[in-house]
């Protein structure tokens, strides 16, 4: 018999209670024949098993380098109980319970974002809840007979630019700040020269987490009528965090005047790949949606998520899985959700604090608008600091530190940094870390234990 860690053994106690409730509900049919999972099949899982160790491990905190947060525990058995039934939202033929809890599931996150009307639904990625979002707005501009640009900083996600191209849509790059953050100079330059429809602001930037200063963004609305769409796949549940910066609270604070919004459920907020979501706050945007499909789904009359969705296909077992964690971790400030959210900004800020102390690392000039921080090793010129970047992240794994790279404008840091350099966007290759697990607090001192024993090993050699 295999042996379990205790974690394991109480999720496969949670799925088999799960799972015989949900059985019982279909126990009036006639049973049919299931496919065996017999010892080839064994075999074949364990090989699956082993080659699932060539991955580096996501779920715990000594893991700090990208954006990985191990699904919660209900989430993990609620989506392989919903397997079981494998429920397609695509429409309600294919999953009337699930469509129903993924409209429930996306209420809870309009009504977190202060959004008391909206049309939304789940989507397989943010990549994709993003070309919704856009795809609406490029309608919109159509509607009124013109073709408008998409406008973005230089530190959102690259996927924005992709988009645009995909829809035949102009995109115009805007400079960001040296804190990450959009510059509001050049925003409003590009405004008075080119004829901008949509303006993404992102609320938790890929590379750093800075948060584009929202409100500011919207007043500018007011003058040059663009629709703003908020790009909050990363950073949007830190609206329930009671610890952020002034400036940081003001974006977020902004987002019931954005027109579009979206945020990603399998990043915060405790669930399995991949799961997105896409919001709009006028719902009358779902006329660009309408379609006539009456030879495939004849079953209901009521709306259903296909007729608001680009997709069709969709995961049932993502909604069920959303609906259960939200059940269990309520979007409540200063809640449990919320709390672990605010320790994971509390760690970025307890790392940031001892590399700002330490004489051996470069700090940037800002620091950590989220959960997310950088720094580079000190160099007298920016090729050494970036080799040594290497190094020591190359070091730190193998001592089960895993931390990530990105390359960096070098104008994040302060101008002394690299006396020998006055480009401020030559790149530099920094350190980087995700601190999103509220683990990852009461594991400072060991993760910091184990970067400095990998600085030292660096240095020595």
């Amino acid at each position: 018999m295999a042996q379990f860690d205790p974690q394991t053994e109480e999720f496969l106690l949670r799925l088999g209670e799960a799972q015989a409730q949900l059985d019982a509900g279909f126990a009036r049919l006639p049973p049919s024949e299931p496919q065996p999972l017999n010892e080839d099949a064994a075999a074949i899982l364990g090989e699956a098993a082993l080659r699932l160790h060539d991955n580096d491990p996501y779920a715990h905190p000594l893991y700090a380098g990208q954006m990985l947060k191990p699904p919660h525990p209900i989430a993990r058995v609620a989506y392989a109980m919903a397997m079981s039934v494998n429920p397609n939202n695509h429409a309600l033929d294919g999953g009337r319970a699930s469509s129903a809890m993924e409209f429930e599931a996306v209420a809870a996150l309009a009504k977190m974002f202060g959004w008391p009307q909206h049309l939304g639904h789940l989507a397989s990625s943010g990549t994709f809840a993003n070309l919704e979002a856009l795809w609406i707005a490029g309608q919109l501009h159509r509607e009124q007979g013109r073709v408008r640009a998409v406008a973005a900083s230089d530190q959102a996600h690259y996927t924005h630019q992709r988009i645009s191209g995909v829809l035949g849509l102009p995109f115009v790059c805007i400079r960001s700040d040296d804190t990450g953050r959009m510059d509001l100079d050049d925003l409003e330059h590009a405004l008075r020269t080119q004829d901008i429809g949509t303006v993404v602001a992102t609320l938790g930037t890929t590379a750093v987490g800075a948060v584009d200063p929202l409100d500011r963004i919207v007043e500018l609305q007011k003058n040059y009528g663009f629709r703003v769409h908020a790009d909050a796949a990363y950073g949007g549940y830190f609206t329930l965090a009671r610890n952020l910066r002034a400036e940081t609270r003001a974006a977020f604070d902004a987002i019931p005047h954005a027109d579009s919004l979206v945020v990603d459920p399998h990043k915060h907020g405790l669930q399995p790949y991949g799961c997105g979501c896409v919001l709009f706050r006028d719902p009358a945007v779902g006329r660009f949606y309408k379609h006539d499909s009456p030879f495939t789904y004849f079953t209901s009359k009521e709306l259903h998520l296909g007729q608001i969705s680009l997709e069709c296909s969709r995961a049932g077992a993502s909604a069920v899985a959303l609906w259960a964690t939200q059940r269990l971790l309520p979007y409540d400030s200063g809640g449990e959700f919320a709390r672990g959210l605010e320790a994971g900004r509390e760690a970025a800020l307890a790392m940031r604090s001892r590399l700002a102390a330490d004489a051996r690392f470069a700090t940037p000039i800002a620091p950590p608008a989220l959960d997310i921080l950088f720094w580079a090793p000190r160099g007298s010129t920016r090729e050494e600091s970036s080799a040594r970047s290497q190094a020591i992240f190359d070091e730190a794994r193998r001592r089960d530190l895993y931390l990530a790279l990105a390359t960096l404008p070098a104008r994040f840091f302060p101008p002394a940094t690299w006396p020998d350099s006055t480009a401020g966007d030559a790149p530099v290759t920094c350190l980087r870390s995700v601190m999103m697990k509220p683990e990852h607090l009461v594991w400072v001192e060991e993760i910091w234990r184990r970067l400095d024993a990998a600085v030292n090993a660096v240095v020595d050699t």
